[in-house]
């Protein structure tokens, strides 16, 4: 069975996927240029993310739809377990968001021309003025039911535990007085663990838990916050996943 997939992910799948991703982004950008940042930055690739799920043949169950109302900005906080929580988050949180991402994932061949257009956010730890833009921005873009997604980890796992999380994203939150939705992505390194080269045939689930909504304002709160978050995300792994793994790469 194992074989027999992976000659159907190289063979079909892959060559299927290259090209939805080179047409999602050419779409993204030119709907972007010409249109709205809010439509185009966001249904292309919730369609590109359920299309993967669906040729690689990735059951994909959510948890906890109902907790999240229209019309509401978030800042959502997930897990970070592979590259997959992309296509998870993107295709099912069912919300009209930002990623806050990395500034060298701008590099990448139309993909990162796609994100520009489409408004997401790249964080740039450069400098204290490099980061101060990303915050204003963040917040420019927290307006009118848009919500924003970090990985507050920082980067992926290489065990499929949490390492810890950073403050900024909770800092947000605190600035400008938003609920914090916590998201954990289970099943995500089943399919493709950060040391790994082939895509394995996995399940996904997403849980959305209810919102941490802010109980005062200032460094105190963020931190219960951010613990609160932590724990919350934790509670829904299964018990191999459980317990914080220092990830050697957070830092970078």
């Amino acid at each position: 069975m194992k074989i027999l997939y992976y000659i159907y992910q190289v063979c079909i799948a892959l060559p299927i996927l290259l090209v939805l991703t080179i047409l999602t982004a050419l779409i993204t950008i030119v709907g972007c240029t010409l249109g709205s940042a809010h439509f185009w930055g966001y249904y292309p690739g919730k369609v590109w993310s359920r299309l993967i799920c669906f040729f690689l043949l990735i059951r994909v169950k959510v948890v906890g739809q109902e907790n999240i109302k229209g019309k509401t900005s978030y800042v959502f906080v997930a897990n970070h377990q592979g590259a997959f929580d992309i296509f998870l988050i993107y295709g099912y949180l069912g919300r009209n968001f930002k990623w806050m991402m990395k500034k060298g994932l701008r590099k990448i061949l139309f993909v990162g021309k796609a994100c520009e257009e489409a408004g997401h956010i790249f964080v740039d730890r450069s400098g204290p003025r490099k980061v101060l833009e990303t915050i204003q921005k963040a917040k420019a873009t927290l307006t009118e039911g848009t919500s924003v997604v970090v990985f507050p980890e920082g980067a992926r796992s290489f065990t499929g535990h949490m390492g810890y999380f950073k403050k900024g994203a909770f800092q947000l939150a605190d600035d400008l007085q938003l609920a914090v939705v916590p998201l954990t992505i289970d099943g995500s390194f089943d399919i493709l663990p950060r040391t790994g080269k082939w895509i394995h045939l996995h399940s996904m689930t997403l849980t959305i838990h209810q919102p941490i909504t802010p109980k005062e304002k200032g460094s105190i709160n963020v931190q219960e916050t951010l613990k609160e978050a932590y724990k919350i995300v934790e509670s829904a792994l299964p018990e191999r996943h459980k317990g914080m793994i220092n990830n050697p790469d957070q830092d970078i």
